[in-house]
């Protein structure tokens, strides 16, 4: 066996041993059950500094809970190369419907299952072996390497990534090359590279009448029907054709809200909770503007009125090309030997935060079939080889 097999196997298994110590903790958002600290013994002894930023309220619940993230850095030049991801998952659901204990971290039929398994302990793993190993055959390299953790992804997503962009962006610390280890993968790891994200606007929409009896329609304004055509217009609309890079924008409807649970009552209120996920070729603005004049048009002359609740989630961002996507095409080809494929598919993810700063972004991780879902889980070999592959991009980014 040569000593270059014997130190791929001894790579596979730290990360596969890292994945399994941070998968035992039981971090459901917002909390990280020291993950982060975990993180820490292994990054400080080969040269990373580290610092724990809190934001939110420690006595408050809820979107403005207390966030705990770790901000890790090796090095003090330019180009900052930087991996973020998060500790904390979402809830389990019914523990019962596990075939093995949700954080039982078990490995079987070639699958380490387990919640976190693909999103996204085993992405933060690999990242740590590989700084292990570059850093241990490379104690000189160029510029820096840091890691951007927090446990506030899978939740509001308020005092997390955000705020500590925020912070980095006040001193004037900036990121060069993000990458975000959310699991992109679809049938093989390696096989898609997230280079941008569509936007995400939400709005809640409330049209108010007046409540009546069915029987005496002139006496009640109907919310629900002042509101139908706008909806038939809403379903109807173009609002912007994609480009190379994202598809058309779409406007869906997730949510109506309206009546009393009588059937002999004409409600007061409907509610219509709905969602953009937006290209770059519109706007915020843009979206909003159209569908005020959407709402204005239909509700010109008609006694209902209307308003909205607007929240961006995030705008959209895009590495079309540069030296971060070329180093993970070359890293993912020598490592798996398949050519990658760009795709700005799937939600949002803490990429949005980042790429603002001018930073460029991409994810690349493990694959996705099971996140979120019971009997979450991702094949052993992919998470030795994402380890390797991040190795080998710190090479293409750090070395001369």
């Amino acid at each position: 066996m040569s000593s270059n097999h014997t130190t791929e196997q001894s790579n596979h298994q730290q990360t596969l041993e890292l994945s399994i110590e941070l998968m035992r903790r039981d971090s459901v958002t917002p909390l990280d059950k020291g993950c982060q600290e975990v993180l820490v013994e292994r990054l400080s002894p080969i040269g990373f500094e580290h610092e724990f930023m809190y934001f939110g309220d420690e006595q408050a619940g809820g979107q403005n809970a207390q966030v705990k993230n770790l901000w890790a850095r090796r090095g003090s030049q330019d180009p900052v190369v930087c991996f973020a991801g998060h500790t904390d998952v979402v809830p389990t659901g019914n523990v019962d419907n596990w075939k093995i204990p949700p954080f039982e971290p078990t490995v079987k039929e070639g699958y380490l299952w387990g919640r976190g398994a693909a999103d996204m302990k085993t992405g933060i793993a690999a990242f740590t072996i590989a700084a292990e190993n570059f850093v241990k055959n490379h104690p000189n390299h160029n510029g820096s390497i840091a890691m951007l953790i927090t446990s506030d992804e899978e939740g509001p997503s308020i005092n997390g990534t955000a705020k500590v962009v925020e912070a980095l962006e006040a001193r004037n610390e900036k990121i060069t090359y993000c990458l975000v280890g959310e699991p992109s993968s679809t049938d093989t790891v390696g096989d898609i590279i997230k280079n941008g994200r569509r936007g995400s606007l939400g709005g809640i929409l409330t049209v108010t009448g007046k409540q009546g009896h069915v029987a005496y329609p002139h006496l009640a304004i109907n919310p629900i029907h002042a509101l139908l055509p706008a909806l038939a217009e809403f379903t109807n609309t173009q609002w912007d054709s994609g480009n190379d890079f994202f598809p058309a924008t779409s406007m869906q409807i997730s949510n109506i809200n309206g009546g009393t649970g009588a059937n002999n009552v004409i409600p007061e209120t409907v509610e219509v909770v709905f969602n953009f996920r937006f290209s770059t070729e519109t706007t915020e603005e843009e979206l909003r503007a159209k569908t005020h004049e959407i709402l204005d048009k239909h509700f010109a002359g008609c006694d209902a009125t209307y308003e909205i609740e607007w929240k961006l989630s995030g705008y959209p961002f895009l590495t079309a090309e540069g030296k971060l996507v070329d180093a993970c095409k070359v890293a993912i080809k020598e490592v798996t030997g398949i050519d990658t494929t760009l795709s700005t598919s799937g939600g949002t993810s803490d990429g949005r935060f980042i790429a603002p700063t001018g930073a460029q972004v991409v994810e690349l991780g493990v694959r996705n079939a099971t996140i979120h879902q019971v009997d979450e889980r991702v094949e052993v070999d992919d998470i030795g080889k994402l380890a390797q592959i991040y190795e080998r991009m710190l090479e293409e980014l750090l070395l001369d």
